[in-house]
């Protein structure tokens, strides 16, 4: 038996591939669990070392699941859908669906080289049509339902059209895009057309104008979270705010369960803090302002009803159809090109900036207290989608609407007197009104109670609960996503694919870019036009396949439903989650509203997905620099020369070929990325080090891979370098260090593959684990890893010794080396279940430290253990288990259970005090009374040696503590 890691790693995971070691039973009677990690996108650049750390987490949960009993789902598949791989497609020509294949191929194979025990027989890939099929059933079944707010759950949309026709909107209280009347009379004279638009008032999936983020260059509406200052997060392209006929899901009808349901699972403060804020919650009143001279009104929603005296102006949002009927023949021009700066702006770079921009409109609103003229402006701080798209503005008690009346010249009236109260803020409730009529002298809570009643009297408004959360929008203008289930007949009324006709596949196209706003599937007019009407042409965004995933690996195969009502009420929902935060929102949020749908049409048991949710931390990477300088030489030349980064500005150098100088580090100097792969990680004076050696430079002339490419490139831009020459002779460069997330364009990836081939998967696993715990931030630095590989090497020659022979004894444990094996039974065990999984490979090093000590090699002790490390190293566990005689897998057998009579001391090793100074300590039977202990010290000759000529005045016994003599 050698401890050869490559070998033990392709045994073993071609035996648990031939044998199916992981796939799922069909075993009801047990108890389930369900692990899950959340699936990746398979991107050409493949995984790195960042990204097993929640899959290694969650593996090992798995694993210990299985090994304790329970029926243990832990699948794995590909969130292949989406915007890299079409843009990839036209940057080089490749059908998404061929990059696809080839690079969740290539993730698997880095999956199944770290050990991981999916059970890939139960594999999805959201862009296969057997399962986007369901993706387009599940939105169908969105749009075919409203929403009931009386009721407080989706309905299907033929009993509206029933109530419809009976009462008209008299008695519905649905979730509604805007508040219509109609009678039963009106309803049933409409044409099919005008009904199909006021069900779209209603529909849970529905088409609407809507503004949104348009990138030209990438051709398609992004989302919020995709654009980052203006900009594209994925190729740093323009993004502007556009009107444009958009499908949403209308997510705001939830938002109320969406809150409420995070009392009910066991996410981090953290996560859930995103999503309340998100959502955000405020009760308020909707207030009706006159505009003078105008039929139509101004309704706003404030949650500072009792401010309403210091309105002095208003704001409204510069898409509102309003701003084109309220603006003056004077205000034209400035509101014309107000309007043209707005449409530049991104969502986020509007609300975010502190700068204060609008324009006046000419127009004047009236307030409904005290008949107040107050002039509308409109400005980009206020969102066309957020609220009612317009405010009040009370300067004296905000500070962006102080700014603006400051900037542009408008009244400011206190309204709140905050001086009994030293240290308050503008955002504080609290205070007293004045300058308010009625109000005055109110604290600011019982004021906005007596001014929302007042309002609602006057029947100019009424109490609300308002929602920060918009409407999900949910199709875009590209090739490579889920095409949209519905077809437009002549009159250009929406109809569900009939589930028949599923799934609704993408045509074969070449030319994949979309112009000007218009989806490319426009130009495959032979896929457009069908018997049953004209196709939908934009497709859904990337979450809608990640929105359901987990329902599916319950049910893989079914190609009647979705899932099976016998399948999804046995592992009704996913008992740990694993993956990272910055899907707080794209995705948790999201899959939590369908979930919910899903509840309300009694095809799932459960009101929440998913019961637990670990964020692993990041795992950052080295981001290293080449330093370029300037050698001026003695005869005045400038040469410039690659140098190390601790070199200062005016040291002498000497470089070969180019002559001798000094530094000089001006406007051409600087630094360069470094690719990783050519770096070397040191220690120096027990500090990391980063060095760049000539022998890699050297390696990257020859190399063909796109780092060497693109690191010769650099390597062009000087014509020298300025060596340093190590302890061993080699020459080198220092190279300066920062640790920033692992990332392709920084060129600090680490490949997990070539960790494994030079320690093992188990060493890979073990170290990943063992870099601090699992759900916070951490660097990546090799200089540990080496210590684990150690401790595995010493872990399997407790087992196997010269020779390579196994040295095992059937012999009798030793109580100590029984309580060696029971304490790290305990610790292990608790640690999974808290998810402590560097505090278990740490009680693993201890352990085997101190049975090599024990000189232990009885069977009774190892054997244990081996079932014990199998989550964490499976391969070498499973080749210990099988040559310690064990059938099947270790990964199959049962947990060691712990024996507390193991743990339990008989003796205690009391410290023994004399005037409060302790002097020796004494070893006394664990179950002593306090006399005993007190009978045992005075009985030991050492303590009696310095109560020699002493008086004891007292003596103090705390027990499992202390014992103190106090002496005269």
């Amino acid at each position: 038996m050698k401890f050869d890691v490559q070998v033990l790693d392709k045994k073993w995971q071609q035996y648990w591939k031939d044998q199916k070691t992981y796939a799922t039973p069909e075993d009801t009677a047990k108890p389930k669990f369900y692990v899950l990690d959340m699936f990746p996108y398979p991107s050409g650049s493949g995984l790195h070392v960042g990204h097993p750390l929640g899959y290694i987490g969650s593996d090992i949960v798995a694993r210990f699941k299985r090994q304790r009993g329970f029926n243990v789902l832990h699948p794995m598949g590909f969130d292949s859908f989406g915007l890299p791989a079409e843009q990839y497609a036209i940057d080089t020509g490749v059908h998404p669906a061929e990059s696809t294949a080839t690079n969740t191929a290539r993730y698997r194979e880095q999956m199944e080289t770290l050990g991981l025990s999916f059970d890939w027989d139960r594999s999805v890939n959201t862009s296969d049509p057997n399962y986007f099929k369901w993706t387009q059933w599940i939105i169908g079944q969105v749009f075919e339902h409203w929403y009931d707010r009386d009721a407080q759950r989706a309905r299907p949309i033929t009993e509206l059209i029933a109530h419809l026709e009976q009462h008209g909107t008299d008695g519905i209280n649905a979730a509604e895009t805007e508040e219509k009347i109609v009678t039963a009379r009106e309803f049933q004279a409409m044409t099919e057309k005008e009904r199909s638009d006021l069900l779209m008032n209603y529909r849970l999936a529905f088409r609407s104008v809507s503004y949104v983020n348009w990138c030209e260059a990438l051709g398609t509406v992004l989302a919020n979270d995709e654009v980052k200052d203006g900009r594209s997060e994925r190729g740093n392209h323009p993004v502007e705010q556009r009107p444009m006929l958009q499908w949403s899901l209308r997510i705001t009808a939830y938002a109320e369960r969406l809150l409420a349901g995070l009392a009910d699972v066991d996410y981090s403060e953290g996560l859930k803090a995103q999503q309340v804020n998100w959502i955000g919650k405020s009760i308020g009143a909707l207030v009706h302002f006159d505009i003078e001279g105008h039929d139509e009104q101004l309704d706003i929603f404030t949650t500072r009803a009792d401010t309403i005296f210091g309105a002095t102006f208003m704001v409204i949002a510069p898409e509102l159809d309003l701003v084109d009927q309220l603006t003056t023949p004077e205000q034209r021009k400035e509101i014309d090109d107000y309007l043209a700066y707005v449409g530049r702006r991104s969502e986020l770079d509007r609300v975010s900036e502190n700068k204060v921009t609008g324009a006046f409109t000419g127009a004047y609103a009236i307030n409904p207290l005290n008949n107040a003229r107050l002039p509308i402006y409109i400005a980009e701080y206020v969102l066309k989608d957020y609220g009612t798209g317009a405010i009040m503005a009370v300067p004296s008690d905000d500070e962006r609407d102080k700014r603006f009346a400051e900037k542009y010249g408008i009244e400011i009236i206190d309204v709140v007197d905050k001086s009994d109260y030293p240290g308050a803020t503008l955002k504080d409730k609290l205070g007293k009104l004045i300058n308010s009529d009625f109000l005055n002298g109110m604290e600011v809570p019982e004021a906005i109670e007596a001014a929302t009643r007042r309002i609602e009297s006057l029947d100019r408004g009424k109490e609300q609960v308002n929602y920060r959360i918009r409407d999900l929008v949910f199709s875009r203008q590209r090739y490579w996503g889920e095409p949209w289930p519905i077809v437009y007949d002549e009159n250009d009324v929406p109809r569900l694919v009939p589930v028949e006709a599923l799934p609704v596949t993408l045509p074969e196209m070449e030319d994949f870019r979309a112009v000007s706003g218009v989806s490319p599937l426009e130009r495959a007019k032979e896929w457009v036009n069908t018997p049953l009407g004209r196709r939908e042409t934009d497709t859904m965004p990337a979450t809608a396949g990640s929105n359901w995933y987990y329902l599916r690996y319950m049910d893989p195969h079914n190609s009647d439903a979705f899932v099976s009502p016998e399948a999804v009420n046995y592992w009704q929902d996913v008992d740990l989650y694993v993956g990272g935060a910055e899907h707080a929102v794209s995705h948790i949020l999201y899959s939590r509203l369908i979930h919910k749908f899903l509840y309300d049409l009694g095809k799932v048991p459960t009101s929440e997905p998913y019961k637990k949710l670990l964020n692993q931390g990041m795992i950052g990477g080295p981001i290293s620099y080449i330093h370029l300088g300037v050698l001026l030489t003695e005869d005045g030349q400038r040469h410039p020369i690659w140098v190390s980064s601790d070199v200062a500005e005016g040291t002498p150098l000497s470089v070969d070929g180019v002559g001798s100088g000094h530094l000089v580090l001006d406007g051409s100097a600087g630094t360069r990325l470094t690719p990783l792969r050519f770096v070397t990680e040191t220690s120096v004076n027990n500090e990391s080090s980063m060095r760049l050696y000539r022998s890699s430079v050297e390696e990257a002339q020859r190399m063909e891979h796109q780092d060497a490419a693109y690191f010769r490139t650099i390597l062009q831009q000087a014509g020298a370098f300025a060596w340093k020459t190590d302890r061993e002779g080699r020459q080198y460069l220092e190279l300066s260090v920062e640790q920033g997330k692992m990332s392709k364009r920084k060129y600090n990836a680490v490949n997990p593959d070539d960790i494994c081939a030079r320690y093992g998967a188990d060493c890979f696993r073990m170290y990943e684990m063992f870099l601090g715990p699992i759900d916070q931030a951490k660097p990546w630095s090799v200089s540990g890893i080496d210590g684990v590989y150690r401790f595995l090497r010493r872990f399997w020659n407790l087992y196997v010794g010269e020779g390579d022979q196994l040295t095992m004894s059937d012999g009798a444990p030793t109580k100590q080396e029984m309580k060696v094996l029971h304490t790290l039974i305990k610790k292990v065990t608790e640690d999974i279940d808290k998810l402590s999984f560097n505090t278990c490979v740490s009680a693993f090093m201890v352990a085997t430290n101190e049975l090599t000590k024990l000189n232990c090699n009885k069977r009774a002790v190892l054997e244990p253990a081996v079932r014990l490390i199998a989550p964490f190293a499976p391969h070498l566990s499973e080749e210990l288990y099988r040559a310690l005689g064990g059938e099947g897998s270790v990964h199959h057998a049962d947990w060691p259970d712990v024996e507390e009579k193991y743990l339990v001391e008989d003796s205690f090793t009391y410290p023994i005090a004399f005037n409060g100074k302790t002097r020796l300590t004494l070893d006394i039977p664990a179950d002593a009374t306090k006399q005993d202990v007190e009978d045992a010290a005075r009985a030991d000759t050492q303590v009696q040696g310095y109560l020699e000529g002493k008086t004891v005045r007292k003596v103090i016994v705390v027990p499992k503590r202390m014992v103190n003599f106090v002496v005269g």
